[in-house]
């Protein structure tokens, strides 16, 4: 065999064991979120029980590996070399793309990846197939399998409705029987609710899934198979006594137990189903090399060699399946990105407010508002016994009542139920489901109906929803075009193709690895109100203001020289300086407030003011950078002589009364108070005569009439930035002398 092919299924082997740590890291947040969410367990405790279902539903995946052999292209009109390089391209992509998704935090479909990869870039190796012979490009069809390729993706997307259609209705139901104050109908029919989510996971999860199992005899499964209803019945009488058990005797709380299994069955069904995106393309590689060994040795020529072969069915080698769900697993336990992706549906799915991690868009608006006039309708023509019986069941906990987590225990049995039910019935069928579409989407569909989403959190969680059902469309898209490219460039350019292919990818997750690590460092950690954690205010409010003072200059800088690229890099940094502060704020110290002293309170009130000053000192500023980026994007006329001398006069003083300040702050040395509070005073009517000044000129071209309008703002929002950095320097002395 040509050694080029041997390095060919080394790479895809190495890129296989990538995808399946970045695969992982994205697709753990389907099995983790939701007993992370509800808190049912400590977080070492639930990655043991997943790792368990993982090891287990890897050996049920030998059904699926089909899909990445002949499931979206016909490989009886692909030769040898074809297909290793089509199968390259794929991996290639998936191992990009599901590594810049998990460096955003943003969860996708493997699944997705897959299907759309391997249809790219059988598409563009068929085309080159087709230049090559002369054949027309309406003979591409005779490439793929349309027809279950169709009906995979239409199957993939149609899980969106039917996953969030279950768990909206199933947790609708539990929270009837149940409510929010679950704990009195828990004591009486906790047992048997706990029985039926067990039996139910055992039915798809264990008995569903051991039809495709490498490990289990034949003689088991057809038992299995003719006593099922026997099973069952069984299956629920074990559970509902082991429930009764935990729950009456050894006084543990079963939903706990609940959720844990479910945890470990979605583990298992995620295994099952999506194990195959990971390592099914290189084990058809592999098969593909061996069919070409035996084709050789045979005396065969291997340029004439077509894989048809490939469409016969295949059972997988238990090893290779054991040995990449142990590679899940260490993922699973040390990959930092798996936490970033948990994070994302954690703060989507969860009860009460807080900061949003997302914003609001057009779409979300009006389907808040759509949405509250049809429940005002429903309310109307609702009678009013039921009314009340609904309201009665949907009452939240009060205040003092609510636990720290993002859930309670019921939402999270029924995601963790619902979920592992419609992945195991689709892996029972054969059907590459999407794990991500699913979890995310029962759990979207249960916190609509757990009414977790308030009017005041409601646009910007669905908001969120939509960015990431957009970034799974993005996907697709992504997937196809990107296999497609890095296809025809191997295909055309061979080994060097191949080379300048995986060079590109390393330096891509070089890249993605080092932004995540910087996205990750930025995070606040919860601030300390004593007098320890309050000695780094002072420093810390002087650096933000240094930062914000050298973004000012750099900004009235770039402006007088009309740097449109400067102006959308600054403009870029107040943002970000904007947000940080803000999540400094929400995510830091008002968790730190609550529960603290009376004492400590006073500190954090006077604490949460000097943030409050930065917030407006930076507002200011990002106002700045806005106005002026604006201005120079649309190519307006620039500021003219006097304005730009005026301009660059005040950001000079500006700069000059700045630095005096900041050592205040950073020294803790107040007794220039007094001068600086003259400097201010003096420089505020400075600003104020240069306002009025400007509104005595008189000019009606339009153009100048902009310009006016430009100077006008950046006066007024550099004296306010003067105004408020002042106020953040007394009320930080005042924190220094009361502390």
């Amino acid at each position: 065999m040509n050694t080029t092919y041997m390095f060919i299924l080394g790479l895809l082997l190495l890129l296989a064991v990538l995808d399946l740590v970045v695969g992982v890291s994205n697709d753990a947040a389907n099995f983790l979120n939701s007993a992370v969410g509800c808190k049912a367990a400590k977080r070492w405790v639930i990655l043991s029980v997943a790792a368990v279902g993982v090891i287990v539903g890897a050996s049920f995946s030998g059904g699926m590996m089909e899909i990445a052999r002949s499931g979206v292209f016909v490989p009886s009109q692909f030769s040898f070399h074809e297909v290793m390089i089509l199968l390259t391209a794929v991996m290639l992509t998936d191992v990009i793309l599901l590594d810049i998704f998990n460096t955003f935090g943003l969860p996708t479909s493997t699944t997705v990846s897959l299907v759309f990869e391997l249809l790219g870039s059988a598409l563009a190796v068929s085309l080159c197939i087709i230049v090559r012979d002369g054949d027309s490009i309406a003979s591409v069809g005779n490439y793929i399998n349309s027809s279950s390729t169709l009906s995979m993706i239409a199957g993939i997307f149609c899980s969106v409705g039917v996953a969030f259609t279950c768990g909206c209705v199933v947790m609708g139901v539990s929270r009837l029987i149940f409510s929010f104050h679950y704990q009195k109908a828990y004591r009486w029919i906790g047992s048997a609710w706990c029985a039926l989510a067990l039996t139910a996971i055992t039915y798809f999860a264990v008995f569903k899934g051991l039809k495709h199992s490498t490990l289990v005899a034949p003689q088991v499964m057809a038992w299995l198979q003719a006593n099922m209803g026997t099973a069952v019945v069984c299956s629920l009488g074990i559970w509902y006594a082991i429930a009764l058990s935990l729950q009456h005797i050894f006084r543990i709380n079963v939903l706990r137990f609940t959720v844990l299994a479910g945890t470990c069955a979605l583990a298992l069904a995620f295994a099952g189903n999506d194990l195959v995106n990971f390592i099914g393309v290189f084990m058809a590689a592999e098969s593909s090399f061996q069919i070409a060994q035996d084709f050789v040795s045979m005396g065969g020529d291997l340029s004439t060699l077509q894989m048809g072969a490939l469409a016969a069915p295949v059972q997988a080698h238990a090893a290779w399946l054991i040995g990449a769900g142990l590679i899940m697993v260490a993922a699973l336990f040390f990959s930092k990105k798996a936490r970033t992706v948990t994070e994302t549906e954690v703060k989507l799915a969860r009860s009460g407010g807080g900061a949003e991690r997302f914003g609001s868009c057009a779409p979300a608006r009006a389907a808040v508002r759509f949405t509250l006039q049809a429940i005002h309708f429903i309310s109307r023509i609702t009678p009013a016994p039921v009314r009340r019986f609904i309201a009665s069941r949907f009452e939240p906990l009060r205040p003092e009542e609510e636990e720290d987590h993002a859930f309670d225990l019921i939402r999270g049995s029924v995601n963790l139920t619902v979920a592992s039910l419609l992945i195991s019935l689709a892996t029972s069928l054969r059907l590459p489901l999407s794990t991500t579409y699913v979890t995310f989407m029962v759990a979207m569909g249960s916190s609509l109906a757990d009414r977790a989403w308030s009017r005041d959190s409601a646009v910007y969680r669905i908001t969120g929803v939509l960015a990431v059902i957009g970034g799974w469309f993005l996907t697709g898209l992504g997937a196809l075009f990107a296999s497609f490219i890095i296809a025809g460039m191997m295909i055309t350019c061979g080994i060097w193709g191949v080379c300048a292919m995986v060079l590109l990818a390393g330096f891509i997750l070089v890249k993605s690895a080092i932004l995540h690590r910087l996205k990750t460092a930025k995070r606040p950690q919860l601030l300390s109100l004593t007098n320890a954690g309050l000695h780094d205010v002072g420093v810390t409010s002087a650096d933000r203001l240094g930062r914000i003072l050298g973004i000012y200059t750099a900004t009235v800088q770039a402006l007088l020289n009309e740097d449109r690229t400067a102006l959308k890099r600054l403009r870029k940094k107040a943002r970000d300086i904007v947000r940080t502060l803000r999540a400094v704020k929400e995510d830091e110290l008002l968790p730190a407030l609550q529960g603290a002293d009376a004492a400590m309170a006073q500190r954090g009130q006077m604490v949460f003011r000097i943030l409050e000053s930065c917030i407006g000192i930076a507002e200011s500023l990002r106002s700045i950078t806005q106005v002026s980026f604006n201005h120079i994007d649309n190519a307006h006329v620039g500021l003219d002589a006097v304005q730009a001398h005026e301009l660059l006069d005040m950001s000079n003083r500006v700069a000059s009364f700045f630095p005096g300040l900041i050592v205040m702050l950073e020294s803790g040395d107040y007794t220039p108070m007094q001068r600086a509070m003259a400097e201010a005073g003096d420089l505020s009517e400075q600003f104020a005569e240069a306002i009025t000044r400007q509104l005595l000129r008189h000019d009606s071209d339009e153009s100048n009439m902009r310009t006016h309008i430009l100077f006008l703002n950046l006066l007024n929002e550099t004296r306010a930035m003067v105004r408020k950095s002042f106020s953040l320097l007394k009320e930080q002395q005042e924190l220094f002398e009361g502390r």
